[in-house]
């Protein structure tokens, strides 16, 4: 039976040999007591690495998100994002339960807006009428644009917006380290702007668990509190904290690679008669249309027959990510699969 080519997230990975290797050999302690010395180095590293005092590791990047979420606001407040937003869309409606705030959803593009849709989302602060608008949320890479890559100086520009309000400012960087790498930026460049981050580990750089919540040294203490309460302190963490290590020091500049696959997987995509549309390809995401008459779910199971894996992400947009798992070998098998498949097999009235 032909191996397995998992292409439904860059979550699927498993540690490499080093890694593992890193992990088994982890000094460990009671981080809830602080005694943990691989978490702390982790926390401080990558603290260091954005030029931000104090970094958090966490179980996972959604509870990251919600507690910066926390960290910002009060209940009844308001938090602006994009319509695509991950901590939107795929957190389980987080901010609503555990911080009770509500979203205003900015109209972007690709997972992305502009300052001036941040300044025309913001609630008059006078109006008892309407929630108070507190923080702001972007996201870098966006999951549901792409992968798409957010411009810096853009960024910047929605930083004055939020000073001048007084809003707090939070990056979801779930996949950050893949827009550092594609663009060639100094992670440092970001703790500049923003006053919460997160980091995942799990994804792009293939660590098994685990992200990180960047801050100043004040929110950090409040940030521990929090995820005490969220369930999320944990005991002997170094062993995932010595992955995370690891993956900073040996999978960050290997990113170009999954950046470069997935160009070539939607440069064929582009060519197949059954595809409508591949979105533009920043890093490590490919999402794309199929034609009006192309049945998705026969799409899904012929690539599943082949033991090719993708995923459905509604209103008609199929995604494929690439990952530190997926090789060149496995690529020109994804490649040849994808040019020999034809429409008229897919067509629901040829079954």
């Amino acid at each position: 039976m032909r191996q397995e080519i998992n292409l439904i997230s860059d979550t699927i990975t498993r540690p490499t040999p080093g890694m593992l290797e890193a992990m088994m050999q982890a000094e460990v302690g009671d981080d809830v007591f602080g005694a943990d010395p691989t978490a702390q180095r982790l926390q401080e590293k990558i603290a260091n690495l954005f030029g931000m005092e104090s970094a958090l590791f966490f179980p996972s990047g959604t509870m990251a998100n919600q507690t910066a979420i926390k960290l910002h606001t009060q209940p009844g407040e308001q938090m602006i994002c994009d319509k695509w937003a991950h901590v939107y869309n795929y957190e389980g409606g987080g901010a609503s339960f555990n911080s009770g705030v509500s979203c205003k959803l900015v109209d972007g593009h690709r997972g992305m807006f502009t300052a001036e849709q941040v300044e025309a989302s913001i609630n008059p602060p006078h109006d008892y009428h309407q929630a108070q608008t507190r923080l702001v949320a972007v996201e870098n890479t966006t999951n549901k644009g792409g992968g798409a890559c957010w411009s810096f100086d853009e960024l910047k520009r929605i930083e004055k917006v939020c000073r001048k309000h007084g809003l707090g400012y939070h990056l979801d960087g779930a996949r950050l380290f893949n827009a550092l790498v594609e663009k060639g930026e100094d992670p440092k460049i970001y703790g500049k702007v923003f006053d919460t981050i997160s980091v995942c580990l799990s994804k792009g750089l293939g660590t098994p668990v685990g992200s990180v919540l960047l801050s100043d040294e004040k929110t950090f203490r409040r940030a521990i509190r929090i995820r005490k309460l969220f369930g999320g302190a944990m005991r002997q963490v170094g062993y995932l904290a010595a992955a995370g290590i690891y993956a900073l020091d040996n999978h960050v500049d290997r990113l170009s690679e999954d950046h470069r696959r997935a160009r070539l997987l939607g440069q064929t995509l582009e060519s197949c008669s059954y595809v409508n549309k591949v979105e533009p390809i920043d890093t490590n995401i490919v999402i794309f249309n199929l034609e009006d008459d192309v049945d998705e779910a026969a799409f899904l199971k012929a690539m599943s027959d082949k033991n090719i894996l993708m995923i459905t992400m509604g209103q008609g947009k199929l995604r494929l990510v690439t990952h530190l798992d997926f090789t060149d070998d496995m690529l020109e098998v994804v490649l040849k699969e994808l040019k020999e498949l034809e429409k008229e097999q897919l067509q629901p009235e040829l079954k």
